[in-house]
């Protein structure tokens, strides 16, 4: 256990499914999950525990931001023996190509902070998801006809909306990382599961464009994001 999560031993499956939102993952648990219970409820950070075709399967928050989710993540892995976690959220298009409700497989995260060097004292800005987990997402995106972009992101340590000068941000990216959208979890879980020799990969779903001056409203990005939750689910079973 540990001060953040009160799940008991054996509460958590070795497989857990971490949007950002706390009500996100308590539709989940309705929607999509048998015989669900809640495991965690400590700081309103909603985790549940109930079974999907007969696989057991974890649906926690991770809250937003990168130090967030790297307490969560780390405690997962570290405390409860998570092998697994899939980040299931949301994220803001920086280019043409993508529209709203666009699906998205992170391939890499680049960052301009600091979290690498906090947390292990290596100074790192880009980290991939786990290669085999994404090859399961990817295959099962295939069998279930679901369209996706595997692409790179932007793994911010400020809401773009609120940045004074984004225009500049996306600017400076390096151009070699081909980065297409932002968010702002990604970097912590996959740098969290690298260390910790651990599995991790990220879906998102498309919520605003920067380039088309397009949202979704907070009640849309909760309950408009089935497809996401579904691939995500359909591949937990087969890690």
């Amino acid at each position: 256990m540990s001060i953040h999560n009160e799940a008991k031993t054996g509460e958590i499956a070795k497989v857990v499914l971490m949007p950002g939102d706390p009500l996100r993952a308590k539709y989940i648990a309705e929607n999509f999950l048998e015989d669900y219970k809640l495991i965690n409820q400590t700081r309103n950070m909603y985790g549940f525990t109930g079974k999907y075709k007969n696989t057991e399967i974890t649906v926690m928050a991770s809250g937003m931001g990168m130090p967030s989710m790297g307490i969560y993540a780390y405690e997962l892995y570290q405390f409860y023996e998570v092998d697994t976690i899939i980040r299931i959220g949301s994220c803001g298009s920086y280019v043409e190509d993508l529209d709203l409700l666009d699906l998205v497989l992170v391939n890499e995260s680049y960052t301009t902070g600091n979290f690498a060097q906090n947390l292990s004292g290596e100074k790192c800005d880009t980290v991939s998801a786990s290669f085999k987990l994404n090859q399961i997402i990817e295959e099962t995106a295939k069998e279930q006809a679901i369209k996706y972009v595997k692409t790179n992101v932007a793994c911010t340590e400020v809401f773009d909306a609120y940045m004074v000068n984004p225009e500049n941000y996306v600017k400076n990216l390096p151009q070699e990382k081909q980065i297409t959208c932002s968010e702002m979890e990604a970097f912590a879980l996959l740098y969290t599961a690298k260390i910790l020799k651990k599995q991790a990969a990220c879906l998102l779903t498309v919520v605003d464009s920067n380039c088309k001056k397009q949202v979704l409203t907070s009640e849309e990005r909760e309950k408009s994001l089935n497809t996401m939750i579904e691939l995500a689910l359909e591949s937990a079973i087969k890690v």
